[in-house]
């Protein structure tokens, strides 16, 4: 696919989902009374604006991030425009406040349920049943002793649920280890192998391969859309709790983690492979953006959640200017790391 119509698509697949992110916020914020100075899609200087009763809603050069910027953000600013005092985000209740800071990923995570639903709907949704449907002559598995019929059950100690859970715990193993893989065989015997995954260049890059195949059943129809839907929504999130709790563990590296240059290259990828597999990187962004977004990080909409429960812990309000504060500062430690991020992207696709 030429690089203009990935670009295009990059731009729509990463706007659709900060649209839908800052509308949460928008939405809540309306709905309880917060003045709302701008809604923005984008970053950097305004290509398009319109002035609303109230808010400005613009369009901006930089087709990356957006915000919904409220009274109460910029204390000076609101004394300024001598916004009234209840129309502030802080004059508002802890539950207004909460639900204001969570909608954003509320509405990512709404977004990423109907669409996985579509998508289970139209194409059917997989068993995802972590039964080994094929293995490769003399691989890895197959030498250990890995047959098909094999169900899974866990791997390194860790319990297997769905194929997605395979391919999460084998790729954060260490490939230069063999990876203790139980399984349920056919005649419900349970054995546990020692897997040593063969190392094989591919394309010029390093790969591990293990040699098993997990082809999944798909079927049609309402229940098995919800189903699929269900199960790939719980997978996701796991996907990205046990990312992270490696990522602060160490057992990830920042090196490995994707920013908007990596997001560009999966885009590329995925939409030369049909609509289905863009609808479903849209759910799965559309899930991250919202559980990154949750963690209680400061300038994160989690961040400002930690502080509504520290007042309600304490009994009364961190000072505005001192909330503010920290959250600017995470704002910039959050720009360098996107930084670093994107520099590794970059060195990635030389």
């Amino acid at each position: 696919m030429s690089f203009i119509v990935t670009l295009i698509l990059f731009i729509l697949i990463l706007g659709s989902i900060v649209f839908v992110h800052e509308f949460g916020h928008f939405m809540m914020a309306k709905l309880n009374g917060v003045y709302v100075y701008e809604f923005a899609i984008g970053m950097g200087p305004k290509i398009w604006s319109k002035k609303g009763k109230e808010t400005e809603y613009t369009l901006r050069a930089i087709p990356i991030g957006g915000f919904c910027m409220m009274a109460g953000e910029d204390l000076e600013d609101d004394d300024l425009k001598k916004i009234p005092k209840e129309k502030r985000l802080q004059a508002k209740k802890p539950w207004q406040r909460f639900l204001i800071m969570f909608f954003g990923a509320g509405n990512n995570f709404i977004c990423a349920v109907l669409l996985l639903f579509l998508i289970g709907l139209i194409w059917g949704g997989s068993s995802m049943e972590p039964v080994v449907t094929s293995v490769v002559k003399n691989s890895a598995a197959a030498t250990s002793g890995i047959e098909a019929g094999d169900r899974i059950l866990e791997i390194n100690g860790h319990s297997i649920a769905t194929t997605d859970d395979i391919s999460l715990y084998l790729a954060i193993a260490n490939p230069e280890e063999a990876s203790d893989i139980k399984v349920r065989k056919e005649n419900k015997k349970v054995e546990t192998y020692s897997v040593q995954p063969k190392k094989k260049k591919v394309d010029g890059e390093t790969t591990y391969q293990y040699g098993i195949g997990m082809q999944q059943d798909v079927e049609k129809g309402i229940l098995p859309a919800l189903e699929f839907t269900g199960k790939k929504t719980i997978s996701i999130f796991k996907q990205m709790t046990v990312t992270v709790g490696y990522l602060f563990t160490g057992g990830i590296s920042i090196s490995q983690l994707s920013g908007p240059v990596g997001i560009f290259s999966v885009v590329g990828d995925q939409s030369s492979a049909g609509i289905m597999n863009i609808l479903y990187l849209v759910a799965f962004l559309s899930i991250n953006v919202g559980f990154i977004n949750l963690l209680p990080i400061p300038a994160f909409d989690g961040g400002h959640i930690l502080f509504i429960i520290i007042e309600k812990i304490k009994g009364s309000p961190v000072k505005p200017e001192t909330e503010n504060m920290i959250h600017t500062v995470g704002l910039f430690l959050l720009m360098l790391l996107m930084v670093v991020i994107t520099f590794n992207d970059i060195l990635r696709l030389f």
